[in-house]
């Protein structure tokens, strides 16, 4: 799945698959400028931060379990947004400082380093990611990747595909093919 927000005519935290198919608002009341996203992809919970309620929330990926994990002045103007762990780690776009926020009580807030012009953070670790398991869009015995001459994405589960063609060409009939 790839999940994003939206604060154009109606704010929204939306999903949909990774070919664009399947597109569904898993938040769309009570939220106004969604603008950093985080994935806790083992307990499949959403994070996001609204810079104009001052608040981060989290849902769960169907949109349901909403809950603000803080909200109010000590985390005005945050961008940027990771989780890792116990904690949720984003960064205030005034000072530049990496806070760190307890993720389930909101109430441990540590501001833990300051980065001239920090606008993003992520956590790399091995323990964030989930195993891969073969999918569609493993590279066939001719080198191409589930089968399509130019772009492969994963459809709605991970045996599913999509072909798609890179700018300036078309989907041949087959499916897979770009002329």
């Amino acid at each position: 799945k790839l999940f994003f927000t939206d604060y154009g005519n109606a704010a929204k935290v939306e999903r949909c698959d990774m070919d664009g198919m399947n597109r569904t608002w898993i938040v769309d009341s009570k939220i106004e400028q969604p603008t950093a996203l985080a994935l806790d992809l083992v307990n499949k919970y959403v994070y996001w931060v609204d810079i104009y309620l001052d608040s981060v929330e989290v849902v769960d990926y169907q949109g349901r379990k909403r809950h603000t994990i803080i909200k109010g002045r000590q985390i005005r103007h945050l961008c940027g947004l990771t989780v890792f762990e116990s904690y949720l780690y984003t960064v205030n776009s005034d000072n530049f400082n990496i806070l760190r926020v307890n993720r389930y009580n909101g109430t441990d807030v540590q501001s833990l380093a300051r980065l001239d012009n920090a606008k993003e953070i992520h956590v790399y670790q091995k323990r964030t990611q989930t195993a891969v398991r073969s999918h569609a869009c493993e590279v066939d015995p001719y080198g191409m990747p589930g089968g399509c001459s130019h772009i492969c994405l994963l459809s709605s589960n991970y045996k599913a595909r999509t072909c798609r063609c890179r700018t300036g060409f078309i989907l041949g009939s087959d499916g897979r093919s770009c002329k």
